[in-house]
């Protein structure tokens, strides 16, 4: 099932869907394939996996660190597919989204990433930095190669780019909360219910929303406001303070477990 249709029959059945983002290689690869099935059974609906990349411009301080530990095991983008296609070969199932910056699309090839992230299952791709009216070549390779595409809207996006942005994406379109970089925070960006709604009338494709939510309270407050909640920071903060990995593993499904617990209360 592709995201969009996955997003689209949880709103049918009035549930919110729970998208976890992690960054792929903290504290490595092995770990972060044994994470992924955790936080599936743990309640994650899909979820986000963040290539490492040098300059995480859209990143607060927590993933920023995060990739710089990737990076220093050696993580890339090559050996990342690798690990999606062989934890897809034991029959994980659930939907991955590809949370990018494009020189790592770039330096692996255009041709060569869609091929490899087909081949290993990836079912959408999230390209921070790629503004959709300059990405007729990847648009066109991942239709090719089947692999869905999302892009971001922020609160300062204008309305006609909004439309570009909304023919663009083909699984969901991602909306951040707040005119900043990622990062846990206390308090929800006000006015996001409405914006959240003003923006779901105008767009046809499912709509997420991801920067700043951290908690049980906040995931219980968004509930059918958006088909999706992206919980990024705080997750990997969680998953870094761990001594070790199978630590992190608990905490991460526990902690994914108390916001779903949240989602579904009523």
């Amino acid at each position: 099932m592709s995201i969009r249709q996955h997003l689209q029959a949880l709103s049918a059945a009035g549930k919110t869907a729970l998208i976890p983002f992690i960054t792929a290689g903290d504290p490595d690869l092995s770990t972060t394939a044994k994470l992924l099935p955790a936080l599936s059974a743990a309640g994650a609906d899909l979820i986000e996996v963040g290539v490492p990349f040098s300059d995480p411009m859209a990143d607060g301080p927590v993933i920023q660190q995060a990739s710089e530990r990737a990076l220093a095991q050696g993580t890339n983008l090559q050996g990342i597919l690798e690990m999606i296609g062989q934890l897809r070969q034991t029959g994980f199932q659930t939907p991955l989204i590809l949370f990018t910056y494009y020189n790592p699309i770039y330096r692996l090839g255009l041709e060569a990433f869609t091929a490899q992230a087909k081949a290993a299952g990836v079912n959408a791709v999230l390209v921070v930095d790629l503004p959709p009216e300059q990405a007729s070549d990847y648009l066109l390779a991942l239709k090719q190669a089947e692999i869905e595409t999302v892009f971001l809207v922020s609160p300062t996006t204008p309305a006609a780019r909004i439309e570009i942005i909304n023919q663009a994406s083909t699984g969901c379109i991602y909306y951040v909360s707040r005119a900043s970089v990622t990062g846990a925070r206390q308090e929800m960006a006000v006015g996001l219910k409405q914006e959240l709604q003003n923006l779901q009338a105008r767009v046809a494709q499912p709509v997420i929303v991801g920067f700043g939510i951290s908690t049980a309270e906040h995931v219980h407050s968004l509930a059918g406001q958006a088909a999706g909640l992206v919980v990024g920071s705080a997750l990997v903060k969680r998953i870094s303070d761990s001594h070790d990995p199978d630590t992190a593993i608990q905490i991460a499904s526990d902690y994914i477990q108390e916001l779903k617990a949240a989602l579904e209360a009523r």
